[in-house]
Parts: structure tokens; C-alpha cells; sequence
């Protein structure tokens, strides 16, 4: 007797409804299609017309979609999921209640509850995350109209169009991570998708090379852009250049007319020496004569 009253427990408890999800969060494309597996097993045979099948959002309890009287019962549907889901009719009798979900929004991330009931019932919850890639970091940088070695210099890191917020990783030229002087902000525009800007404040250096990385949490995908100061964004300025280039062509001929000048007075210096020497020697001449005339 007890054996088959043990029995019939077994029995009992087998034929009981059982519903399968995945048991780690689902991550879905921002824009594309993605399907919420959800399967349920412990039932005998049974008519589509005994099966319910209740999709909802885990936090208000909104209808995503529902099924039964072997047909979809969308009047209580959520508007935003309106011409988006869907089952598959072809597959409920072999146990497959999931949901096909069109075009996904960042506002459909969350939590969805499973409810199958064919005579008796059961659910499960599903966490579905949405990821979007962002764009090509690009990393600009501002400084003075004469920017010199020693300057603070801004150098800001842009990047749009992703989902969840990236995360921002700075390094210097030899890859060592810059923790400090930066800021990070982020905007949302109408859809939820994230316009991310990074500014770093640096010393400017000449041929330095600073990068910027951002990597999404979800898709683990990671953008890179960099940037190098180099010895000639150092140089004069046109202007100063050419007040210098002026100022030394100035000099040379200075210097040339000075030269030129001295050249002429030593001339000048030297025929007069050698013109006295001349008359001295003459007048020597004369006296020696007139002695010997005497």
C-alpha cells in the first residue's frame, strides 16, 4: 500500500508544470531582433485550446503579449509593444512559450515574467539587458594660440550612439593609465542612447601621445583613439617667425655696414701713417743733404 501511495506521489509530482529560462540576463542589440526563450515541460499530451501563455513586465505587470483560445489576445497590450512580439504558434504544442521581440528599444530593457498554465500553472522571470556599440572615439585637443611646453592643455575624448554608459580608460604614450584630472559625462538623446564626452587635463609636453578607450560593459567591445603633440604643434607662430627672421636680417646688415665701415676708417688710418712716414723720411732726406752741402 505504501509502495503505491509513494508511487502516485512520484506520478504526481512529475506530471507537475515546470517552466525553463535562462538563468543568466539576456543581452540584446540595440535595433534588432532578439528572442526570450522560455519552454515548459511536466505536462501530458494536451489541446493548444487548454493552453494559456501570459508574457508581462516584471515591475508593473504590463501585458506584452498573451495567448489563448488558440489565439493571440492583444487588447491589453502594452502600446510601445504594439506590431513587436510575437509567438510561435507552431511550436506551443512541444512546449515552447517563447517570445519574439522586434526591433528593441533601450526603454524594453528589464525584467519579463513567463506565465504558462495548461490545468495547472507556472512562471519564471527573465532579465533581457540592450546593448548598443558606440562610435569611433575621436580625441581633440585646445590650447593657447602659442601653446608652449609647460601649458595645461584640455584634450577631450567624444563618442555617441551606445547603451549602457562606457567605460573611460585614458593612457599616456608608454600605455601607463592616467587615473587622475579627467572628467566624464554623458547624455541621453531620445531614444536612450548615450553621447559620452571625456576631458583630460594635462602639462603639455612636446611629442607626448595620450589615448582614449572606451569599452562597453555589455558587448565588451572597446574603441580607441589617440593623439600626439609633436615638437612642431610646438613651433612660432608665422607671425613670430617671420618678426624674428626680419630682426636677424636686420642685424646682418648692421653688422656688414659696421664692418664695412671699419674696414674704411682703418684704410683711411693707415695711408696716413704711411703718408707721414713718407714726409718724416723726406725731410730727413733734406737735412742730410743740406749738411753735406754746408
Amino acid at each position: 500500500m505504501v509502495t503505491i501511495l509513494l508511487a502516485c506521489l512520484l506520478a504526481v509530482q512529475s506530471l507537475a508544470l515546470e517552466v525553463h529560462v535562462p538563468e543568466t540576463p539576456v543581452v540584446a542589440r540595440f535595433g534588432t531582433d532578439i528572442i526570450l526563450n522560455c519552454t515548459f515541460s511536466g505536462v501530458t499530451a494536451f489541446n493548444l485550446s487548454q493552453l494559456s501563455v501570459f508574457w508581462q513586465l516584471g515591475d508593473t505587470q504590463r501585458s506584452v503579449h498573451a495567448y489563448w483560445g488558440q489565439q493571440d489576445q492583444l487588447t491589453d497590450q502594452a502600446p510601445r509593444f504594439a506590431n513587436r512580439t510575437s509567438l510561435f504558434p507552431e511550436n506551443l504544442g512541444s512546449g515552447n512559450a517563447s517570445l519574439l521581440l522586434r526591433k528593441v528599444r533601450v526603454a524594453d530593457e528589464g525584467t519579463y515574467m513567463c506565465f504558462v498554465r495548461v490545468e495547472d500553472y507556472n512562471k519564471q522571470a527573465i532579465f533581457m539587458q540592450v546593448a548598443a556599440p558606440y562610435s569611433k572615439p575621436a580625441v581633440t585637443w585646445e590650447a593657447d594660440a602659442n601653446p608652449k611646453p609647460g601649458d595645461e592643455v584640455a584634450l577631450t575624448c567624444l563618442a555617441y550612439g551606445g547603451y549602457p554608459e562606457a567605460e573611460v580608460l585614458w593612457q599616456d604614450g608608454s600605455g601607463r593609465n592616467l587615473t587622475e584630472n579627467f572628467t566624464v559625462s554623458t547624455v541621453a538623446n531620445e531614444q536612450g542612447l548615450f553621447t559620452i564626452k571625456s576631458v583630460l587635463t594635462v602639462i603639455l609636453e612636446p611629442n607626448s601621445t595620450y589615448s582614449c578607450k572606451l569599452t562597453n560593459p555589455l558587448l565588451g567591445d572597446e574603441g580607441h583613439a589617440s593623439v600626439t603633440i609633436t615638437a612642431q604643434g610646438l613651433a612660432f607662430p608665422p607671425v613670430a617667425l617671420w618678426v624674428t627672421v626680419g630682426l636677424a636680417v636686420c642685424l646682418l646688415v648692421l653688422l656688414i655696414a659696421l664692418a664695412a665701415v671699419c674696414h674704411r676708417k682703418i684704410k683711411e688710418s693707415c695711408e696716413e701713417m704711411r703718408a707721414e712716414q713718407e714726409a718724416k723720411e723726406l725731410e730727413e732726406a733734406k737735412e742730410l743733404e743740406e749738411a753735406k752741402s754746408g
